[in-house]
């Protein structure tokens, strides 16, 4: 395997490096956090990818965490967003290009759709598997919020428990700011082109090839996918626990970070 490696600003950790992993995809970005000796990680971010840095710091420190950005999750276009098929492919290929043959995978919102579909086209590959308010997964009719329809400023109602909390601020971009405003969309149109387009987007039909151990992990007062199908997804799997933080929303990170990572370490760290 040929790879660029770069230390990061020396703000961040000392153990978090970024590499450039060349890819059929094209060369890709990737963040890997290496500190622990634990199982690796692979890290599939949803919605606020990058509001999930603390959250991996911690987790580095029991393990080597590669958080890898979506390809097409940045252009401009968004003709250019690949669909499912093609990110789970995409994956494969990156575990093949870090010489991982076994590895746990932590997937949140759109990500954990990702995650779970990896896990049921790769089942001796994936070890583990941690779904956080995974998007979408256990059927076709999921009541997902029409998020194209929401405007930016009304996010945080759906995905914090408390939308009047500052953390709104990093979800919100400013009405003077042109550019975040662009970027917002973007991230609205991805998580909808993950979702809708897909003409059998329910994993129902192959539920039955996870045999990773599970753990769905939600926020108790997630409006964006509400906790309430946890129940029914777990009942899919063939080894699952389920776990809700109390008052969260759609990014428990955020609001409960402490009871997000405990639950997280705890599930990965068991023999």
């Amino acid at each position: 395997m040929t790879e660029t490696t770069q230390q990061t600003e020396s703000a961040l950790p000392p153990h978090v490096t970024e590499r450039l992993i060349p890819a059929l995809a094209g060369r890709i970005q990737a963040r890997v956090l290496v500190a622990g000796h634990g199982e690796p990680v692979l890290f599939l971010h949803g919605a606020g990818g990058l509001l999930w840095d603390p959250f991996l710091e911690a987790l580095a420190e029991g393990h080597t965490v590669y958080a890898v950005e979506h390809p097409g999750a940045d252009t401009e276009s968004l003709d250019h967003l690949p669909g499912i098929w093609e990110l789970v492919l995409f994956y494969d290929e990156i575990l093949d290009e870090l010489g991982l043959e076994r590895v746990a995978v932590v997937g949140h919102s759109f990500g954990g759709m990702v995650g779970a579909e990896l896990a049921a086209n790769s089942p001796r590959r994936i070890s583990r598997l941690v779904l956080i308010a995974p998007i979408g997964l256990w059927r076709d009719d999921a009541p997902i919020p029409d998020i194209a329809g929401v405007p930016a400023e009304r996010l945080p109602e759906l995905i914090l428990a408390d939308p009047t909390s500052p953390l709104a601020e990093l979800l919100t971009p400013p009405a003077d700011d042109p550019q975040a405003l662009f970027e917002a969309a973007v991230r609205m149109a991805s998580v909808l082109h993950f979702i809708w387009p897909l003409p059998d987007k329910g994993l129902r039909g192959r539920i039955h090839r996870v045999s990773a151990p599970t753990l769905l992990l939600w926020g108790e007062k997630d409006a964006l996918v509400s906790p309430v199908y946890a129940e029914e997804f777990a009942g899919l799997l063939r080894s699952s626990e389920t776990v809700l933080i109390p008052d969260a929303g759609h990014l428990p990170q955020l609001e409960q970070q402490q009871a997000t990572r405990e639950a997280v370490l705890d599930f990965l760290d068991r023999p």
